[in-house]
């Protein structure tokens, strides 16, 4: 099955990330020079990639793309699936093709099942923490710019559910909208007159969930609470409409926030820190 993600063109992924590699087009002037003066044209290689560490996979598809792009004919057999929890030490694919080709591919492959794999692992432990407390992990738009789809398509893949993916699909009211808007209720209102469906509310304070939710917020983002500030929300809120924890969520603490009764755990660190995952490539010549 081809990868497809919406807003996400792989072609064109795949094409400006090796003529970064390249300096230059692969059919156009695009050189890998190492590899076309030590390896013989006509050289062949297989190989294996697998993971060093215990992970969630991500990205695999992409990586096969980087390598049939240089070598069309390339023999590929996926060992593991996006989405995965996999050992240490579990094959994750076997590739076969031209040596020349597989060399030029590796880095950018690599890369990017690394970066993937490495927001699906952590996402994966965030949403483990937090099983049985009835609350759901959101990602954020902490994200490298030109990389949230791949970004936030590996949290996915680790068990979080999305949330914005950019400025366009939802209001977000944050405290400097509230500070040019005059009030929290203000801003709401115009977001509201506007006939923007979808208005998240941003508080930091319990003063101001009345006024968000009479001035027609429909959900809630509770900024740096602490769980019993959080609880207390909770009960004023009272399901009218949902909730979301955020700020500062760390591994350690994010079962005791989700326990408060949220409905929803949003986790920047998720794509803004999380560390790549150990996954190699070993080639031998045949």
């Amino acid at each position: 099955m081809p990868f497809t993600l919406d807003r996400f063109d792989l072609d064109a992924f795949v094409a400006a990330t090796l003529a970064e590699d390249l300096d230059g087009p692969v059919n156009g002037g695009g050189r890998d020079v190492t590899s076309q003066s030590v390896i013989p044209a006509d050289a062949v290689f297989s190989g294996v990639m697998d993971s060093r560490d215990s992970v969630t996979v991500a990205g695999l598809p992409l990586a096969e793309a980087f390598f049939r792009a240089l070598d069309p004919d390339v023999e590929i057999t996926l060992l593991a699936a996006d989405g995965d929890q996999v050992p240490a030490g579990t094959d994750l694919m076997r590739l076969k093709g031209r040596a020349r080709a597989m060399l030029t591919a590796e880095r950018s492959a690599l890369n990017t099942v690394q970066h993937l794999t490495g927001i699906a692992t952590m996402t994966r432990a965030y949403v483990d923490r937090i099983a049985g407390t009835g609350a759901t992990l959101l990602d954020t738009r902490k994200t490298i710019p030109g990389l949230r789809v791949l970004e936030k398509y590996a949290t996915r893949m680790g068990g979080a559910k999305n949330h914005r993916m950019g400025l366009w699909d939802a209001a977000m009211i944050k405290d400097n909208h509230v500070a040019v808007a005059g009030s929290v209720d203000e801003a709401v209102r115009r977001a509201v007159a506007a006939g923007i469906a979808e208005v998240i509310v941003e508080v930091d304070r319990i003063d101001q969930i009345e006024p968000a939710i009479a001035a027609g917020a429909t959900h809630l983002l509770l900024d740096n609470m602490s769980p019993g500030v959080l609880r207390g929300a909770v009960t004023l809120v009272g399901k009218r409409v949902p909730t979301e924890a955020s700020g500062g969520v760390t591994l350690e603490t994010i079962r005791a926030i989700a326990s408060t009764g949220v409905d929803y755990v949003s986790v920047g660190r998720l794509t803004q820190s999380a560390p790549a995952a150990d996954i190699g490539l070993d080639f031998s010549n045949i």
